[in-house]
């Protein structure tokens, strides 16, 4: 029997230190060629697409893959996980706060690995659903002492910090300008659905850690090329989905600007097989665009959880 978690199940048994942990474990097991992750693919219609990623975790004993539709009507994420060793279905788990918490623990591990230890000031771009798990990361690797936050709509803007300093007891304000949120921040962070730069390169200063976590697509850039020459090392989590859809690196790439082989894997500074920060003076970047095996490390723990605690639904399925 599959066992279902709906969103309420999961809102019982995550929590970001879980998702910190597990992210960094499948990400050392990744750049060791423990783990297996295929880039996102995409089918697109004129009102809606589907996007499916798939991998797997032998350290998990599990295979599978995320599936999510996007229309005007929202989006909707759902993670199905096979064993490995049977290949049934073990769970199926919907996958809305998981994919939140685990896309700010991506930036939370790399913040933790990259960013100078004194970091205390971050600087936020986006206010949305994706922003909080950004924040709540942020707070969790770092004793931060000041977060501003940067949207172009203000209204969201001043809802999101006040829920965000109650949540996390942290000085969440708004910023006045986007350049007021990149200058002075120790930690950057870019969580939005922008096409075009929503900062200037030119306003970057040395020691700053960025994280772009928006730019998943194509069609998307958040950072500038200049933002971009000023970085090293580049730190993406895995270089085939880089070149793939990292818009933010793609115009670098193509114009010969960065090589490929100037950009580290998350795993590979983890596991000492490529440096990372060396210098408080360098600039450094994280491009995150997400990978199945994030997905599974932490939906598979999920599960083992659920079934202790008598939680979800079983559905004979897949057996």
């Amino acid at each position: 029997m599959a066992l279902l978690l709906k969103e309420k199940d999961v809102e019982q048994l995550l929590t970001m230190n879980l998702a910190l942990e597990r992210v960094e474990r499948v990400h050392r097991e990744y750049s060791a060629g423990e783990a297996i992750d295929v880039p996102r693919e995409r089918t697109r219609l004129p009102r809606a697409a589907l996007h499916i990623l798939q991998g797997a975790v032998p350290s998990a004993g599990v295979f599978g893959y995320k599936a999510y539709t996007s229309s005007r009507e929202g989006i909707r994420f759902i993670v199905y996980v096979f064993s490995a060793e049977r290949g049934n279905l073990e769970g199926i788990v919907e996958a809305n706060l998981l994919g939140m918490i685990r896309t700010g623990a991506a930036g939370g591990v790399a913040v933790r690995l990259l960013s100078r230890p004194e970091s205390k000031v971050a600087g936020v771009f986006g206010a949305g659903w994706q922003a909080r798990g950004q924040v709540e990361a942020l707070a969790a690797v770092r004793k931060l002492e000041r977060v501003k936050v940067y949207s172009r709509n203000p209204d969201k803007l001043a809802k999101f910090c006040v829920k965000m300093r109650e949540r996390l007891g942290l000085d969440v304000v708004p910023a006045a300008s986007a350049e007021e949120t990149v200058r002075g921040s120790d930690v950057v962070v870019t969580i939005t659905t922008a096409a075009t730069p929503v900062f200037s390169g030119d306003w970057v200063e040395p020691g700053q850690h960025i994280n772009a976590a928006g730019s998943n697509s194509l069609l998307r850039q958040e950072i500038d090329e200049t933002t971009v020459r000023k970085c090293a090392p580049i730190v993406v989590d895995s270089r085939p989905t880089a070149l793939k859809e990292a818009g933010d690196l793609l115009p670098a790439f193509e114009k010969g600007r960065i090589s490929l082989g100037q950009v580290a894997e998350l795993g590979e500074v983890l596991n000492g097989t490529r440096p990372g920060r060396t210098d408080p003076g360098q600039v450094t970047l994280f491009e995150s665009q997400g990978m199945a095996i994030q997905d599974l490390a932490i939906a598979a723990e999920l599960l083992v959880r659920a079934r202790a605690a008598g939680l979800g639904s079983e559905v004979d399925v897949g057996a």
